[in-house]
């Protein structure tokens, strides 16, 4: 598992409190494949023999999906969207409650029927969650298990209905899909529990549910198996121990040893009298409860054993892992089988009726003939092996070069998937993004408005940055991971707001050449849009033009907490959305985010309903968005001196530093140079402290980008000198900023040096 922060902030953190992240995840075309690895799977056998059955996949790009089985061919009929990392597993417990896991610590439940809305989300563990397990005939039972050994065991049922109970939020609030967020607020106020030995049921919780604490794990659990009747839970991890427990009482029973690395998978039989386990050492080991033994050990597999499936019956067992092979062995005869060889390391197992389903770290999902029903067919048609008790033996074997060859060479169904990014680089007008996914294929992507803008095929990755990079400066106003498979867009305050371009070089017509856009606040208001709409729709026309801006006082007060904060002066409170900050409606980008209350979450932008507020948004979110104010920037202006050339005959104009916007562009420096040279009177709107003041802005700001015209000079327009400006001796292009310069040419720490001189012979 890789260690990796996820979305949302970590509250332990003792360093002075980080503001609240959000960001967004860019969804390619298809949205009804998964772009990254499946690691679990689960599948929904109908009771009635028309009705269709489903499979549901879990994956490291943070959703579920359901697929329904048809004959030939499987299609996505819901998408469960709410976790904001990693899904690690996935059970039913009971007829249509689907339990998943993930990497964000939390538990979430859904109805297998329904269009995949959260219904809750329980919050106890305090690191990622790897594992679940379900009794079969106790329904409610579920356990889960994860990292720094903690493991728990739920009543879905009266988690679910104590937490609706508890809860001062209205149900049609819960189900507006912010993962029942502010329902799951007070599980989640529960204090975290280091695992030790004599942990009991716990937390002084006055309200709410509370799950029973599984005793005596002293390490990172992986995986976990209970039997039938909820009566036997068995664990492993990073222990090498199968633990055995009592999921009633949280009671520790024994522990088995003999493998000798992280165990990775295990089964338990019906009754509960037998259980298999798969580890990193490669070996499965067959144990007798009963007895307290290890019975049966088969070397089958040359690397990690990751998965396990066993028929009905117990009688054969299904295995796959990081060796890409997928196994059938007789556990009494102790003959196996190499069915089939994956591109990829196998991840998890579900056997249905005749066929298995196989989860990899590819975004695809395939099924093959596996005669589950009769295994022993497979058997006659020859090829197996008897499988030793010793992995030395096996890895001998397969050194050899005796590899058995597969008994299928193609699956019977394949759900395709979409390839997961796994290479980036942020080009340097901090507008694009390069990537390259598992197939090879590199695309350039805008991520104001979350779009493919080209895709190149298959080309070299550097070769393409290479040819891709311009001789700009624009702050990094986001950082982006492919953590999920796809671009996430990390947006945090008030590092995001330092970027601005003017809105000519944005090409947005219908506004001021030379106004100033601040990138992030317009790619939020095109982000939230949606909301805004709905958020209008709800308060009424009337609040809207009346300016009704946040309910609550908390934003009120933060906002006079941080007194510094900036109206933006050229907004004018504008909610239009510009071209270039237009989201795909086709293809939207997802949210990850959190507010004050409940924990991140997760959801479309078209699916936000207008209702959300501080409680889901950080509050410098909608302080931007309503309000129209950004916190304090830094390092927005540049400062820099401007002298003739050495050798020059120019007179020389100014004597002190000068003060401009960082994007301010070299011909504007040229203006102000002209001005100054043609208008034998001093300009008066130059500050004492040489900054470019308002009304030299008329010249300096906003004078007509291409022709170099500014205010009051057509009586001098002849006399005009045709100037240029150096630095370092290097002759400057006009549509240089002063950011670009000071990056590219200057190069040094202390304030900039601009030359300038006539050119002769114009």
């Amino acid at each position: 598992m890789h260690r990796v922060g996820s979305a949302g902030n970590n509250a332990n953190s003792s360093r002075p409190r980080k503001e609240k992240r959000l960001t967004y995840v860019l969804n390619d075309t298809d949205d009804t494949k998964h772009c990254a690895g499946i690691n679990c799977l689960a599948v929904l056998k109908s009771s009635v023999s028309d009705e269709c059955n489903y499979l549901f996949t879990g994956s490291r790009d943070g959703t579920l999906k359901r697929w329904a089985l048809g004959e030939d061919a499987a299609t996505c009929s819901a998408t469960f969207e709410s976790h904001v990392d990693w899904v690690n597993d996935t059970v039913i417990a009971g007829d249509n409650t689907l339990v998943s896991c993930s990497s964000d610590t939390t538990l979430k439940t859904w109805n297998c029927l329904s269009d995949g809305t959260c219904t809750r989300t329980l919050r106890q563990h305090s690191d990622y969650v790897t594992c679940l397990a379900a009794a079969e005939k106790n329904t409610n039972v579920v356990a889960s298990g994860g990292l720094g050994g903690e493991v728990f065991v739920w009543d879905i049922e009266a988690a679910v209905t104590l937490l609706s109970k508890s809860s001062d939020v209205m149900e049609d609030d819960c189900s507006n899909g912010i993962n029942g967020s502010a329902n799951s607020l007070q599980i989640s106020s529960l204090r975290t529990i280091s695992s030790s030995n004599n942990i009991t049921a716990h937390t002084t919780q006055c309200h709410g549910y509370v799950p029973i604490a599984a005793k005596g794990h002293k390490q990172s659990v992986y995986t976990l198996a209970m039997n039938d009747s909820g009566t036997l839970l068995v664990s492993g991890g990073t222990e090498k121990v199968v633990r055995v427990g009592d999921p009633r009482t949280g009671s520790k029973t024994m522990k088995l040893r003999g493998h000798t690395d992280n165990i990775r998978a295990l089964l338990l039989d019906s009754t509960g009298r037998y259980c298999l386990s798969g580890s990193s050492d490669s070996m499965i080991r067959l144990w007798d409860l009963g007895q307290q033994r290890c019975v049966h050990s088969y070397a089958v597999h040359t690397d990690s054993v990751w998965a396990l499936a066993s028929t009905p019956t117990f009688g054969h067992v299904y295995s796959g892992g990081r060796d890409l092979s997928l196994y059938l062995t007789d556990l009494t005869t102790r003959e196996s089988l190499l069915l089939c060889t994956k591109e990829h390391p196998i991840l998890q197992l579900a056997l249905h009726d005749d066929s298995i389903w196989v989860a990899t770290t590819d975004s695809s999902v395939h099924g093959w003939p596996a005669e589950g029903r009769n295994p022993q067919k497979v058997f006659q048609r020859g090829g197996s092996f008897l499988a030793g008790n010793l992995s030395f033996s096996r890895a001998r074997v397969s050194l050899e070069g005796s590899t058995p060859a597969p008994v299928y060479k193609e699956p019977i169904f394949t759900i395709p998937g979409t390839p997961a990014i796994v290479q980036h680089e942020i080009l340097n007008n901090r507008r694009h993004v390069l990537t390259k996914d598992t197939a090879g294929s590199v695309k350039l992507w805008e991520i104001t408005r979350g779009v493919v803008i080209k895709d190149y095929g298959l080309v070299s990755f550097d070769e393409k940055k290479e040819q891709l990079f311009e001789t700009v400066s624009i702050p990094a106003w986001f950082s982006v991971d492919t953590r999920l498979g796809s671009l996430s867009v990390h947006l945090d305050t008030p590092q995001c707001f330092s970027a601005e371009m003017y809105s000519a070089d944005l090409n947005i017509t219908g506004k001021p050449e030379d106004d100033k856009v601040n990138l992030a606040r317009e790619t939020l208001k095109g982000l939230l849009a949606y909301w805004m709409t709905k958020r209008r729709q709800r308060l009424g026309s009337q609040a809207s033009v009346n300016g009704d801006v946040l309910s609550g006082k908390d934003i009120t007060a933060r906002s006079l907490a941080h007194s510094r904060i900036e109206v933006d002066g050229n907004a004018e409170n504008d909610s239009m959305v510009y071209p270039p900050f237009e989201f795909s409606t086709v293809s939207p980008p997802s949210i990850i985010t959190e507010g004050s209350q409940g924990g991140p979450w997760r959801k479309k932008i078209t699916e936000l309903d207008g209702i959300e507020d501080e409680k889901d948004f950080p509050w410098w979110v909608l302080d931007c968005v309503l309000n129209n104010r950004l916190p304090p920037r830094e390092n927005t202006k540049c400062s820099f001196y401007l002298h003739p050339c050495e050798g020059s005959a120019v007179q020389i104009l100014t004597q002190g530093k000068l003060s401009a916007p960082r994007i301010l562009r070299i011909h504007k420096v040229v203006n102000y140079v002209i001005e100054k040279m043609v208008l034998d009177k001093p300009i008066d709107s130059v500050n004492t402290d040489g900054t470019f003041a308002p009304g030299l802005g008329g010249q300096l700001q906003h004078s007509t980008v291409g022709n170099g015209s500014f205010r009051g000079m057509k009586p001098w327009q002849k006399l005009r000198p045709s100037i240029e400006i150096l630095c370092n001796n290097q002759l400057l292009s006009p549509d240089m900023s002063l950011a670009t310069v000071r990056s590219y040419i200057w190069k040094k720490p202390e304030d900039l040096v601009l030359n300038y001189r006539v050119i002769q012979g114009r």
